[in-house]
């Protein structure tokens, strides 16, 4: 009986948590579509830069709800941003019963780096991936046809893209969370560090949306620092571990 209060209670704490995530989300969704279009604006922008002979590229519609669908993916994207901390928030506050006090102050202060590591992957794709990647698409075989690109797919490639890019960017973060709670040591790290390098550069390939490797390079090569990061983060984090057991002892 007592375990089936656990439970009820544990599905109720469940419950609220992701009534609570999807107001934020909500919430954030409909903030970003009062804001849609400095949004969009925003996006294109990288294009935008862009010139020919013929003036600056411009981006063309050939559906009639195209623009509809690329507002509302737009804002439904703003609000999953603008909603991500109270997330993950949430998801901590959700394990949290199970955690020691001190594990639960350790995630709390994990959440700032979650969000400037995501924030940090994103720039660096709409500020350095994304005009150079642009650029080559743009370029090739232009001199055969004419590119006439849709909003939609410019858009939907754009938010792949900064989505993934934020995403592996949480690399070194996740490594010292890791290596913190004592689930995989940092000389496990450096023995992985050759498989790394191959990883890098399959996730480069992936990621772009450009086949040449200059720009897949752009991807690994940061993925490759931020590694190393990693590890240097999870050396430090073992003996600060250490250094907690020993006076705990």
């Amino acid at each position: 009986m007592e375990r089936q209060l656990s439970i009820s209670q544990h599905l109720l704490e469940l419950r609220k948590r992701i009534l609570i995530s999807g107001a934020a989300v909500l919430i954030g969704t409909i903030a970003a579509l009062v804001f849609y279009e400095d949004i969009i604006e925003l996006l294109l922008r990288p294009a935008d830069q862009l010139s020919s002979d013929e003036g600056p590229a411009r981006l063309i519609y050939t559906e009639l709800t195209e623009m509809i669908g690329v507002t509302v993916r737009v804002s439904i994207l703003g609000g999953l941003v603008l909603a991500f901390p109270v997330v993950l928030y949430q998801a901590i506050m959700f394990v949290a019963p199970g955690l020691t006090k001190r594990e639960r102050r350790f995630l709390l202060a994990f959440m700032p780096g979650v969000v400037l590591s995501f924030i940090g992957g994103v720039a660096f794709g709409y500020f350095v991936l994304i005009p150079p990647a642009v650029n080559f698409l743009l370029s090739w075989g232009s001199d055969l046809a004419t590119p006439m690109i849709r909003i939609g797919n410019y858009v939907s490639i754009m938010v792949t893209l900064l989505f993934w890019l934020g995403l592996v960017f949480e690399t070194p973060v996740v490594m010292f969370l890791l290596a913190k709670l004592g689930v995989v040591s940092w000389r496990t790290y450096a023995k992985w560090r050759r498989y790394w390098v191959l990883v890098a550069f399959i996730l480069g390939a992936l990621i772009t949306p450009t086949f040449d490797p200059v720009n897949q390079a752009l991807v690994a090569a940061p993925l490759i620092v931020l590694y190393e990061l990693g590890i240097w983060l999870s050396r430090f984090a073992a003996r600060s571990r250490k250094q907690s057991v020993a006076e705990a002892s």
